[in-house]
Parts: C-alpha cells; structure tokens; sequence
C-alpha cells in the first residue's frame, strides 16, 4: 500500500447529506487525511477517494460475542494474577474475583487474565495460568454472570480451558505470534478474536522501541496478522484489532497512535483501545500510583470514543459508562443518544 486513509471523524449532530457513515456507527466523515511514507499528510474531500477503498471505512461492522458494534462497548478488565501493574494481587481467589466482576456496573464484557504483561514481566507456566483463570471463568457462569467473558492470554492451552469454562472471546496481546496453535483453537471453536499489536514480549519491549512511522508501521503489522488469521479460517467478522498502547512504544509512539486513531478503521474490523491507567496517563497527568489514573483514563477513552473506536478496555468500569452516557447524551442533545 502506498498511502492510507484516515477518515476525520465527527459526530456533531449537524450532518451534512454528503457525509458518509464511519463502520455503522456513531460518527461520519466528509474528509480524510492521506498519510503516506513518502509524503507530508494532506487533507482532501471523502469523495476524491477511490470508490473502492471507501467500503472499509463505511462498511457496517457485525456484532462480536452479541455485541453491537453501533454503539461504544465497555470491557471490563479482570486481572487474577499477583503482579500485575495495576491490580495485581487483588483477586487472589475465586470467589474475589467473582465478587469484582459482578460490580462492575456497566461493564459489556469482562476481559479475564491471568498472567500479567506489564513491562518487564515474566512468562507464567500454562498450568499456573489455567489455575487461575479457570475456576474463576466458571465461577462467574455458575453466579448467573450476564456480560460475555473473554480470556487475555497468549497461550492455546489456556484459551483451551478458558472457552471450555464459559469464555467466548481471545485477546491475543501478542498478536496470535507467540503460541501457533491458538489462532487453529479459536479458528476451530468460531470463538472470536482480538489481535493486538506489540513490539518484543512483555520481559522486553520497552527496551528502546523504534519505528520507521508508529502509525503505518503498527496498521501494517495489524494488517498482516489479520490476513494471517483470516488464512486459518478465522472471518474479519469476527477479528477486533488493538493498536497495543503501551506495548513496545515510548510516550512518543502512544500520542501519535491515539492521533491518528482513526486511521485503523481501514482495516475493517472493530477497534479495540486498551490505555487504562498506563503509564503514559501517570506521566502527563503527574500521578505516579496507578489506580489513582482513574480521570486521565476515563478522559482517553472519550478521546478515542471522538475517533470511532468501538471497544475500550478499561479498569474503571463504573466511572467510564457514566462518562461515556454524559458524552453521547451531550453530543446528540438527548438522553440515550
């Protein structure tokens, strides 16, 4: 590819007739911004855009895990490890991590994990992984648990056990690179999938990340490994894509990422964005504790909400859904917008 399109995306409830819808949702565009490796960024009109590259960008996205992709979806993070950077050790049982799950009011899934990738963390054996992310999944099915489950992991075996226990989504944070088996497993199970970007594993990917340009840079790997999951018998219907903030890039790499966000409408899949309380959110803020990050995550996620994003994954589930029903009813001038 030689240059991509990034829709300039709007939701003002001012809408003109030539506008054209952003993947079936909330927002529209009448321009786009064509980025290239071999020119400056220019702005032109949607329809100086060759008729066939616009299908990707307004093309109506299909529900994942029975969740309408035409409103913003909220995925509530679970973490039952010891050592994770922000809630590690919190939901050291069962019947904890049951209990936070069930309380997180406004959450539309729940995203389960149990080996921690925060920087510099180490591999977790399959066995110590399932042990606590299984019982947990289970107990959640049998409390009546309504939201759909997905399982955060790398690892075929554990995603295995996950979707056998109730889980019926993957999120991949290395892109479906580190365990060949487990695009076959979900390709197999009709399970559908999240493929995130990352530079190095989590032991190493801070070390000194470079890109030639983050943003082209992360679409055509995203790109790649959807053509490859695609390959084993996985459909885009069911593929989300995470640009992977945080993973491998400095402070640098995520504001360019969250700029230019909308440009990874071009893949035509659902846009999943997971910032909650990074580190990034500590540096500009100026809070060094993670779970004190609560406004600049919640601030994040609208930022993406503004680009189309579909999905975000956050800690703070409460005070997220109650942001996100402020904005949308600000936006559209009504309740319910």
């Amino acid at each position: 590819m030689t240059d991509y399109i990034r829709p300039l995306v709007q939701v003002d409830i001012a809408r003109p007739d030539h506008a054209l819808p952003l993947a079936g949702g909330w927002g529209w565009f009448t321009h786009v911004e064509i980025l290239s490796r071999a020119a400056a960024p220019r702005v032109v009109p949607a329809e100086a855009v060759e008729a066939d590259r616009l299908p990707p960008l307004t093309r109506a996205r299909a529900p994942i895990a029975g969740l309408s992709m035409e409103s913003p979806q909220i995925m509530g993070i679970l973490n039952v490890t010891p050592d994770s950077f922000s809630d590690g050790g919190r939901y050291g049982s069962a019947e904890a991590a049951r209990d936070a799950a069930l309380a997180m009011q406004g959450a539309d899934i729940i995203d389960i994990g149990g080996e921690s990738t925060r920087p510099g963390a180490e591999t977790v054996s399959d066995a110590e992984e399932i042990a606590r992310t299984a019982p947990v999944i289970r107990a959640l099915k049998e409390a009546g648990l309504t939201q759909p489950m997905s399982i955060d992991t790398r690892k075929s075996a554990v995603a295995a056990e996950a979707l056998t226990a109730g889980a019926v989504l993957v999120n991949d944070v290395s892109g479906f690179t580190y365990d060949a088996d487990l695009a076959p497993l979900c390709a197999k199970a009709k399970a559908p999938v999240c493929v995130m970007h990352s530079q190095g594993d989590p032991a190493t990917m801070q070390r000194d990340p470079r890109y030639a340009d983050v943003v082209l840079d992360v679409y055509d790997a995203l790109q790649q490994r959807i053509e490859v999951l695609v390959g084993l018998g996985i459909p885009k219907t069911r593929i989300i894509a995470d640009p992977g903030i945080g993973f491998g890039k400095t402070l640098e790499h995520n504001l360019a990422l969250l700029a230019r966000l909308s440009v990874f409408h071009g893949l035509g899949v659902p846009i999943l964005l997971g910032a909650s309380r990074k580190r990034f959110v500590g540096t500009i803020s100026g809070v060094e504790e993670a779970h004190a990050r609560m406004p600049g995550s919640v601030a994040v996620a609208l930022a993406a909400l503004k680009h189309g994003t579909q999905i975000v994954r956050v800690h703070d589930v409460p005070e997220t859904a109650q942001a996100i029903a402020l904005w949308r009813a600000s936006v559209a001038g009504r309740a319910n917008g």
